[in-house]
């Protein structure tokens, strides 16, 4: 029996890693619906085409192919991997993932992901609007302070410059947003099992949804 397993939550809350993770331990598709996000504001952004430009983004997505190729987003048969991972793709996704337009258009690619087996799905409304029948779902947030703090130190293992006070402004002002747009708005959905994970190690919040998925799926 194929199931769903949603996991949302606002940026920084770790939901890509422990996604990853978890759909490893369950030897299962990964659905990162950020990227998909992300690569249609990376393409339309570097279209200039504007979020107001309703009859231009109609036809730039209806041209746009995006494909999840194991660790890899392709855009029309390119590797944006490394390009929709950045600060500046960060606040493009936040403004173009906001319009209906852009997420009704998505929205079938994500629904038909199920169709290929079981699947581990995270975003910002996986289980309230692309999976409301999911098997199982986790809302995973910690304090604005912890995810920043989690941030910085990911730029700076890397090499990246990086400055907390910026990254803590941003990571606010993305929850204001994605949390207050009338399509789509992050929040918890029904069902959901709460997850706060600023005093958890990665480890430690892997092991309780695993724990709480053995609870609800069956064997």
């Amino acid at each position: 029996m194929s199931y769903v397993i949603t996991i949302d939550g606002p940026a920084g809350a770790g939901k890509s890693s422990i996604s990853k993770r978890l759909a490893k331990e369950l030897k299962i598709k990964y659905l990162d619906t950020g990227a998909i996000y992300r690569a249609i504001a990376l393409i339309l952004a570097k279209s200039e085409i504007k979020p107001d430009d309703e009859n231009f983004l109609r036809e730039a997505l209806s041209e746009i192919k995006i494909e999840l190729r194991d660790n890899s987003v392709l855009v029309n048969d390119f590797d944006v991997s490394s390009e929709i991972r950045t600060p500046e793709v960060d606040n493009l996704a936040s403004i173009y993932s906001a319009l209906p337009i852009v997420r009704e258009a998505l929205l079938h690619l994500q629904k038909e992901q199920k169709n290929y087996g079981s699947v581990v799905a995270e975003g910002r409304d996986v289980g309230s609007v692309v999976f409301p029948d999911a098997e199982i779902k986790f809302f995973l947030t910690a304090s604005p302070q912890a995810r920043a703090k989690r941030r910085y130190l990911e730029r700076i293992e890397k090499g990246k410059e990086a400055d907390y006070d910026e990254i803590l402004s941003a990571i606010i002002q993305r929850d204001e947003h994605d949390s207050k747009r009338d399509f789509s708005p992050l929040k918890i959905p029904d069902n959901a099992i709460f997850i706060d994970s600023s005093d958890m190690t990665e480890d430690e919040v892997l092991k309780f949804i695993l724990d709480k998925i053995k609870e609800v799926l069956p064997k």
